[in-house]
């Protein structure tokens, strides 16, 4: 990124550095969300606990995110930039220190939720610092960087925990990236500056309500309905979420002044925008989940090797994810998405065509193929989005866009193991080997995978359209600009 410099009242700070901060702070935080996904196993040994319990570490830890995301939009009004960062960071210090230290499971789950609440903050803090930092030219280079990070962090969390579990138990996981932490802190406090549009929104403690159960209880529905809990209660649970997200959708469009301004949603190429990046949250995390199952089940790979096998491409992904930011800012949209999406039907076509006879180098390659084709697209289709609203909702579209990343993650992971386990159980009844019938599985939910990538490169032709339905929207942006 070329070296742009602000002046604030007491000195010039070099924005990259401040860039450079965050991105580093979201990737610590991200890269606790999956931390724990290869030590589950090993947890429900050491602490007594079945494996729904112990599922509530993941779980839980995406319910808090998804939470705090639309609070965050409103704390970013209220506070000051550099001092809600530090508070961020502040409660992933402490939730990973009660996590090392921790010698039960409800300690560990509740040092898990202390994180998730910082998480949950930074992902916002960093994506609207970033956007009000860096001039619209360059929008599109400095959200590729910040989608390394929200990439990165959860797909490097399962291969660098499974390496450290070979030597060390699973507290070192939490005490290696003290030291870490505590070095973002101190850079964020000298480096970072203050440049939040505050206009100190009364707050609405309805909303918040609303919004917590109703994030809460889709994701904790949809992630239970394909485990073994009680049916009634989970699904009470969900249409629990459902109504009170109906709720707060309505509340929002009835205040002066909306924790979450709904409204947004009227700029098409936002909305549109935001449903390619699902798919393609969707699609990576689901694919980081559904693999390892193949290739264990499959091709009875070890889980040291199936998670190498992730390794390449989620560099790969972290590689092209800026590249794609710098092609927005050079090319546009309107051939960039297509391409991106053409590039990962294709690869995730033959990936789902994969059986247990199928070499361990093909499946790494075609998986590099995707990642690299998810990075391509995601960063401009988030700053495209982005760049439809006037500077003052970024908060809003932010935390709007990453509220339904979650979302996404949390029902396509459990839509597509789902399939997967339903077809791979129907091919076991039959008399299908084993190894066959995960193959016969993961083939089915795959291919309904190639189905949603289908879709969003049908809508990614959409974004290529003039701007004359934006209205109002264009000119708040010339204005803001």
């Amino acid at each position: 990124m070329e070296e742009i410099k602000i002046t604030t009242s007491k000195k010039t700070i070099n924005t990259n550095v401040i860039v450079a901060v965050l991105v580093f702070s979201a990737f610590l935080a991200l890269f606790n969300e999956t931390i724990l996904n290869v030590a589950l196993t090993p947890l429900m040994g050491e602490m007594n606990v079945t494996a729904g319990t112990i599922q509530w570490l993941i779980t839980g830890y995406m319910i808090v995110v998804s939470v705090m995301v639309p609070v965050t939009a409103f704390l970013i009004k209220t506070f000051e930039t550099k001092p809600l960062y530090l508070g961020a960071m502040t409660l992933i210090l402490i939730g990973t220190i009660c996590a090392a230290l921790s010698g039960s499971f409800t300690m560990l789950l509740i040092s898990r939720m202390l994180q998730a609440s910082g998480t949950g903050m930074m992902i916002p803090i960093m994506m609207n610092t970033v956007l009000l930092v860096t001039p619209p030219e360059k929008h599109g280079t400095a959200m590729g960087i910040c989608g390394s990070a929200i990439c990165l962090g959860p797909a490097l969390g399962p291969t660098v925990s499974g390496i450290v579990l070979q030597f060390f138990s699973w507290h070192a996981l939490f005490i290696i990236l003290i030291p870490l932490i505590v070095l973002a802190m101190i850079l964020g406090y000298f480096n970072l500056v203050n440049v939040s549009i505050i206009t100190k929104p009364k707050i609405d403690v309805t909303s918040i309500i609303l919004s917590s159960l109703g994030i809460g209880g889709i994701i904790y529905g949809i992630s239970s309905f394909s485990g073994d809990g009680n049916v009634k209660i989970i699904a009470i649970i969900f249409i629990v979420g459902i109504v009170s997200l109906v709720l707060f959708c309505m509340r929002q469009l009835s205040l002066k002044e909306p924790m979450l301004e709904m409204r947004i949603f009227k700029y098409y190429k936002f909305s549109i925008g935001v449903v390619l990046v699902m798919i393609a949250m969707m699609t990576i995390f689901t694919m980081g989940i559904m693999l390892p199952m193949f290739l264990q089940g499959a091709l009875k790979t070890t889980t040291f090797v199936a998670a190498m096998v992730l390794l390449p491409g989620a560099l790969a992904n972290g590689i092209a994810t800026p590249i794609g930011g710098k092609l927005y800012d050079k090319i546009g949209i309107k051939v960039l998405v297509p391409v991106g999406f053409t590039i990962i039907f294709v690869a995730l076509f033959i990936l789902s065509r994969s059986n247990s006879e199928t070499p361990l180098i093909n499946i790494i390659v075609t998986y590099i193929v995707v990642c690299m084709g998810i990075g391509l697209i995601m960063s401009p289709c988030q700053t495209n989005s982005l760049k439809q609203l006037p500077k003052e909702d970024y908060p809003h579209g932010v935390a709007i866009m990453n509220t339904l990343q979650q979302i996404s993650a949390a029902v396509g992971s459990s839509l597509f193991i789902g399939i997967m386990s339903a077809s791979q159980l129907k091919s076991l009844n039959n008399a299908v080997p084993q190894e066959l019938a995960v193959a016969n599985g993961f083939n089915s939910a795959a291919l309904v995978v190639v189905i949603f990538v289908l879709v969003g490169f049908c809508l990614s032709f959409t974004l290529g359209l003039g701007n004359k339905k934006l209205g109002v929207a264009s000119d708040l942006i010339l204005e803001n600009e």
